[in-house]
């Protein structure tokens, strides 16, 4: 047991993972300013707190995933991107560039499904005694470790050369 947690905290130490935690830092960012915003001024309109909170969140959710799914396409496995482009080159069935990121945008979104539901609800169940911003911060780590291993195993996986 102790030389299997060793391993997985070296693998976890790794430059993918490191790419992964600046992406995700950025779209901490992104999320924490889009939920400041939507629940301060954009959805002002809606009295109850709790309510907005709930839209709020759901906003800053939505935005920070498309950063993140860009930019971890564009950075943290660009090396598996262009290695799978090439895969398709030489034999394998060519996709069109947008079909190609669609699906990409697809699996991000499903492989990230249960790291956004646990992060909204644990923000929510926070939020019932931290500040809603504290909150979110914590409950965006505890997902991030389940985001990473499901877009790293099946999103951006190596597709495997066709002869």
């Amino acid at each position: 047991m102790g030389q299997r947690l060793f391993q997985l905290i070296e693998w976890l130490k790794s430059f993918r993972y490191i790419k992964f935690g600046l992406v995700g830092a950025s779209g901490t960012v992104v999320n924490m300013l889009i939920l400041y915003l939507a629940q301060e001024h954009l959805l002002a309109f809606i009295a109850q707190p709790r309510t907005r909170l709930y839209a709020s969140l759901t906003l800053a959710i939505a935005v920070a995933t498309v950063n993140n799914f860009t930019w971890n396409r564009l950075w943290t496995w660009a090396d598996r991107i262009r290695e799978n482009a090439a895969a398709s080159a030489t034999g394998a069935v060519v996709k069109l560039p947008s079909s190609l990121w669609m699906g990409q945008f697809g699996r991000y979104t499903l492989a990230s499904w249960f790291g956004i539901a646990l992060q909204y609800g644990l923000t929510l169940w926070l939020s019932h005694t931290l500040h809603y911003l504290l909150a979110n911060v914590i409950a965006i780590l505890i997902a991030s470790v389940s985001n990473f291993l499901a877009n790293d195993q099946w999103t951006f996986r190596r597709r495997p050369r066709i002869p």
